[in-house]
């Protein structure tokens, strides 16, 4: 047996980080923090940083922000989210993300979103507390909303703000239902359910609060478009 590598990172204990995943998906791997230890959230950005120069932590305690900031200075703790991060991707000229919430409950995944995508060098602009029971505030804001290359969709309750958006621009919707709601939402069952039958054609649904998983899908269409345009000098449709 060969034992020449003998020496053991501490994070191989306990993960297998993916260390091909920038390369081959355009962003690295996240850290889904909740379950994990603040140790074990730490040594894996540690990890992390020494192969891609920055990670990123979605559903981080402040304990876990604690034991990362105790080995790496520069790591940044946001409540609101509760991304943990260091450092990110450089930023992207081409493309812009709009993230829309239906009401000022919404906003965590909201901006969960909305970290996720800066973290990896998207434009993102914020468009919030636009719910249909004031429906005119979005109406007023139809032209910006076309501005958008995607638009992601954050809305609880009944879960109708992706249907009305989809109905008003040709912009692809990300939609993403929350938990917000009283007992007869099901913790955003009833969201989802509402945004998987939509009947404005062509929208797509992530998972309750899934805020990473709809920035993901947002930076995958926009690096598509990204390579059109380095392609042949134009945005490709």
């Amino acid at each position: 047996m060969n034992n020449r590598h003998h020496h053991t990172d501490p994070a191989d204990a306990f993960a297998r980080i993916d260390t091909e995943r920038l390369a081959r998906q355009g962003m690295p791997e996240f850290i889904y923090a909740e379950s994990k230890t603040p140790e074990q959230v730490a040594a894996i950005m540690e990890k992390l940083i020494d192969q891609d120069g920055c990670a990123l932590a979605s559903r981080a305690t402040p304990a876990h922000a604690q034991a990362a900031q105790a080995r790496i200075a520069s790591a940044h703790y946001d409540a609101t989210s509760r991304l943990l991060s260091v450092g990110c991707l450089p930023d992207q000229p081409v493309g812009l993300a709009i993230v829309v919430a239906a009401g000022t409950s919404d906003l965590p995944i909201a901006e969960e979103a909305c970290g996720v995508l800066t973290f990896l060098g998207d434009r993102v602009q914020r468009l919030y507390d636009v719910g249909i029971a004031g429906v005119h505030r979005l109406l007023a804001h139809v032209d910006t909303l076309n501005e958008a290359d995607v638009l992601i969709v954050v809305a609880g309750m009944e879960g109708a703000l992706p249907t009305l958006v989809g109905g008003l621009v040709a912009v692809p919707v990300i939609a993403v239902p929350t938990s917000v709601g009283y007992g007869a939402g099901f913790g955003g069952l009833a969201a989802l359910l509402g945004m998987l039958n939509s009947c404005a054609a062509g929208i797509t649904v992530v998972n309750i609060d899934n805020g990473l998983g709809a920035a993901a899908a947002a930076h995958r269409l926009l690096l598509r478009m990204r390579r059109a345009h380095s392609n042949d000098g134009r945005l490709g449709l």
